[in-house]
């Protein structure tokens, strides 16, 4: 093979690799103290992309962040990019669907936790815009689990 053959394949090799990765994976920068002592704020985390129905019970998760009026937009497709402006926050998964509903969270009449739903809490409870305050999270809000952090 010539070396520039060579070139264009490992290029090309290299971007379906890197479009890949992206697919599957986020770096999202952890901001305020809500996570503490867990993570802090300037922390990199690494996300792996899942379906809510791999989310597990004690899991730092990242979610989509809902509006002043809750979710109103659809929320984005696990292989989209987030617009500009897009929040994310960051969470602890502490009751899945079927859980019963952790004393603090508005259960709106539930005993549990409705199919499909989480409710999610930050470390720092003194701290956190969680569940506490805009309830239970569709689990297609939830981009994935924490993987990897690197504490600044």
């Amino acid at each position: 093979m010539q070396p520039f053959m060579m070139i264009v394949v490992v290029g090309s090799t290299l971007g379906a690799l890197l479009a890949w990765l992206r697919r599957g994976w986020v770096l999202v920068t952890v901001e305020g103290p809500s996570m503490l002592p867990t993570l802090d704020s300037g922390d990199r985390i690494l996300v792996r992309r899942a379906n809510p129905s791999r989310i597990r019970v004690g899991q730092v998760v990242v979610v989509e962040r809902p509006g002043d009026d809750g979710w109103v937009t659809p929320p984005l497709a696990s292989w989209a990019v987030p617009p500009a402006g897009h929040r994310w926050i960051v969470k602890r998964a502490v009751a899945g669907p079927g859980d019963p509903v952790p004393a603090g969270v508005p259960d709106a009449g539930h005993a549990s936790v409705p199919p499909g739903c989480f409710v999610l809490l930050g470390d720092n409870r003194t701290e956190s815009f969680d569940s506490r305050i805009f309830g239970f999270v569709p689990g297609s809000r939830i981009l994935g689990p924490v993987r990897i952090s690197q504490h600044s």
